[in-house]
């Protein structure tokens, strides 16, 4: 049966009339009539009483008219939520992002998102790429945010890649530093620095990359978090690389330096979906805000000028 029958059937119960329906519904007053003979023929039962005006509901007319107005009704709402999903007007939103981009770039995308998309329910997941992909393939995420250094950029077939931006690494040192007032830093400026990184092994750290021309730092300390390691810079234990999305969270008393980028590369920052899945609208407009977001945060990073240094 299709729906547009139930239409039709609800139309001249309304008007209690086949002509006045046919006239609503610019149908001419035969497709009515057959319409509604085979509507009848359908249930097996007499739907309405022809009169010499109009037509009357029979009792097991009453009785389907109930039902036909809850499947249409029912259908209307589905057509309205489908649209306002499409629309991104509700749904969810569910972001993964490593811990630099939770610094700034992701909770101002979110906060944009969440100002022009009210309905729409948004969260975060935090983790390492590892687990942030993993989110995603079990359907924990929506979008996840992964980088990765220019010489080796991230490749997986079950992922489509979006990029955000070139994100370029610098150093961060104490403002008392010997370097802190170079305009350029390259690896020959740093030879006997004490680092602070991420891992003692420097191919898992920001230091990977020149790792594989040859540089050979000396990790004397392994801090994960963020916050940690700008404190054992600013206690002068050594220096370390800080990506430049969490540039503006960087406490007073530590000096941020450009690096030589064929040295240094910049991280590749993208934001992930399923591969072969559509994306979801809500994604989709996340997505062109997380741009926007990124570009503009990269835009205005700025090694502090010397005369400002603390």
């Amino acid at each position: 049966m299709q729906t547009e029958m139930l239409e039709v059937f609800r139309e001249v119960a309304t008007q209690r009339s086949i002509t006045g329906a046919a006239a609503t519904l610019r149908y001419t007053q035969s497709a009515v009539s057959r319409q509604m003979a085979a509507l009848e023929s359908e249930f097996g039962a007499r739907l309405f009483d022809r009169l010499p005006r109009g037509v009357a509901l029979t009792e097991e007319g009453r009785c389907l008219l109930a039902h036909a107005e809850a499947v249409l009704d029912r259908l209307a709402a589905a057509r309205r939520e489908v649209h306002a999903v499409r629309d991104a007007v509700t749904g969810r939103l569910r972001v993964g992002a490593f811990a630099t981009a939770d610094a700034a770039v992701v909770p101002r995308a979110m906060a944009r998102f969440r100002a022009e998309h009210p309905a729409v329910e948004v969260s975060l997941v935090e983790g390492l790429t590892a687990r942030l992909l993993g989110a995603l393939l079990s359907g924990d995420a929506d979008v996840v945010l992964v980088n990765t250094s220019a010489d080796r950029p991230f490749t997986d077939e079950r992922f489509r890649l979006h990029h955000l931006a070139d994100e370029p690494v610098l150093l961060a040192v104490r403002s008392d530093h010997p370097l802190a007032r170079a305009s350029l830093v390259r690896l020959a400026d740093l030879p006997g620095e004490a680092w602070v990184a991420g891992s003692s092994r420097p191919d898992e750290t920001l230091l990977g990359a020149s790792a594989r021309l040859g540089f050979a730092p000396r990790i004397d300390f392994v801090v994960r978090e963020w916050t940690a390691k700008f404190g054992f810079v600013a206690a002068g234990l050594g220096v370390t690389l800080v990506p430049a999305l969490a540039a503006g969270v960087v406490p007073p008393g530590l000096a941020l330096l450009p690096l030589d980028p064929s040295e240094f590369p910049p991280r590749l920052v993208q934001a992930a979906t399923l591969a072969g899945r559509t994306v979801p609208a809500t994604v989709a407009r996340f997505l062109a805000t997380l741009h926007d977001e990124t570009v503009a945060t990269l835009r205005h990073v700025s090694p502090p000028a010397p005369s400002n240094l603390p």
